[in-house]
């Protein structure tokens, strides 16, 4: 035995230095990640699902990449230990207000169990970088970052300051950009400002088919539906349960579509998928846009089977809790739902309660705007300041510079304003008259938009590297000096 083991070792030993030498001439020929994705990689391992949210790892991550290279560093905490906002402003020469780019830090929780790969761990594979966040939002944060920085790495002269702010309770409230404007807007005062919002969409093909930049936000309300009826003991049910009168009202509004409105934004949204899809889809959308009343409504019905489609063109109704009864053994006197309401601009809480009151047609059923939770304001009193919020104009500075290079950047696309069917926190700007256009600054398949808040949520690395250099020159193009 040790003569063959003396035999073997130095056998093993070759196979072994072989083995090594092929890593690490693998290693050094494989390519460094992109920028971007390697930034992105990072954000993703800093866990920031809200609840709690901890933005602050976040913001420590950031700042001394932003103090090194000449920007003025902020970090405001909020009355919720470990949740941050993050501030960084590289001046200009103040000739012109600034400019600013907004990102939120935090994401939505994960069922770890569902997805094939670490969600906190940045695993970059098959050209993508996976991990909550990935899309919504810690991707376009790490363009905007990125952006930022190659403005102040190529030192651009600037004629006005450009801000990037990383925003704390998003996902959650109520400690996002409303409370933060609160107190500290001087800090964000902007001639106009890039957000989250529209989507760059690839086809079958893998290119660009369009390219939306959210002008709107439609709103969010929460509306209870309460059914009343007799409390007493299971064994003596009566016809009014409670329970069995909610899932009646809840039946009626599940087979409920509410009317299509198109704003100015969605009619050329809409306009921009005529053009830029084959038969008969082309023809659908031109006739939700400009055919008959008939016609119209045969169009949303083959229209709305896609779900982004059919949120942005209607008021969506979405129940998202139940609550009813105590005991086994006794029947509840009363038995609630709550439903996520998003609504169009113009739309009103009571209009919505007037609307879903008809459709359930019951005595016995209310329905009501559900009460504040915490510290955050009604829904009723935030959706009515969104239905006085104007839409932000599309002859902006700004989103004439993001048309433009986002037609160099992708010139088989179509560019068109957009209404977002989500909120954002598009809100704290918008609703003292600052302009806010949104775009989520990667090309993404259908597929991948369906990731988004679920499982495997992913972006490609080429797009991240695209949608940075379509963000920079857009930086340039508004805040750099004209020479």
């Amino acid at each position: 035995m040790h003569r063959i083991r003396a035999f073997l070792h130095p056998v093993f030993g070759l196979m072994l230095l072989a083995s090594l030498a092929v890593s690490s001439a693998t290693a050094q020929s494989a390519p460094p990640l992109d920028p971007t994705a390697a930034l992105l990689v990072e954000l993703i391992r800093v866990n920031t699902s809200n609840p709690p949210g901890n933005e602050a790892q976040l913001a420590a991550l950031l700042a001394p990449r932003f103090k090194a290279l000449g920007f003025e560093v902020d970090i405001i905490p909020t009355p919720v230990a470990g949740k941050s906002h993050f501030i960084a402003r590289l001046r200009g020469d103040g000739s012109k207000k600034p400019l600013l780019l907004a990102a939120h830090a935090d994401v939505v929780g994960v069922e770890r169990e569902k997805w094939t790969v670490d969600p906190f761990a940045g695993v970059v594979r098959d050209g993508s970088v996976y991990g909550r966040g990935a899309i919504d939002f810690k991707g376009g944060m790490a363009v905007f970052v990125r952006a930022a920085l190659m403005v102040a790495e190529k030192k651009i002269p600037l004629s006005r300051d450009l801000i990037f702010l990383a925003e704390a309770d998003e996902e959650g409230a109520p400690f996002n950009t409303s409370w933060l404007s609160r107190d500290h807007f001087a800090k964000i005062d902007a001639e106009f400002a890039l957000n989250e919002g529209g989507w760059i969409i690839k086809g079958d093909d893998g290119r660009a088919k369009y390219v939306s930049i959210s002008t709107a936000d439609k709103s969010s309300v929460q509306l209870i539906v309460t059914a009343r009826g007799t409390s007493t003991h299971s064994s003596m049910p009566q016809p009014d349960n409670a329970i069995f009168v909610l899932s009646k009202a809840m039946a009626k509004l599940a087979d409920y579509e509410t009317a299509v409105q198109l704003t100015a934004s969605t009619k050329r949204f809409f306009s921009t998928l005529a053009e830029t899809s084959v038969p008969p889809m082309s023809q659908y959308f031109r006739d939700l846009v400009s055919g008959t009343a008939a016609k119209a409504q045969a169009a949303d019905k083959i229209i709305s089977k896609d779900p982004l489609l059919h949120s942005i063109m209607r008021n969506t109704i979405a129940p998202v809790f139940l609550t009813a009864g105590f005991r086994s053994n006794v029947i509840p006197g009363s038995a609630d739902a709550t439903l996520n309401i998003r609504t169009i601009p113009g739309t009103t809480a009571a209009s919505m309660i007037a609307e879903l009151t008809r459709v359930i047609n019951d005595k016995r059923v209310e329905v009501k705007v559900a009460p504040p939770s915490g510290t955050s304001p009604s829904t009723a009193t935030a959706a009515a300041a969104a239905t006085m919020i104007p839409e932000s104009p599309t002859s902006s500075e700004l989103y004439i510079a993001l048309e433009r290079e986002a037609k160099v950047t992708y010139p088989t696309a179509k560019v068109t304003p957009y209404l977002f069917q989500a909120g954002t926190d598009a809100g704290a700007w918008r609703s003292r008259g600052i302009p806010v256009f949104g775009i989520y600054p990667y090309a993404i398949t259908a597929d991948e938009l369906k990731r988004m808040h679920g499982n495997d949520e992913r972006v490609s690395i080429e797009s991240l590297r695209q949608g940075t250099e379509m963000i920079y020159r857009t930086l340039v193009r508004v805040a750099g000096k004209t020479p």
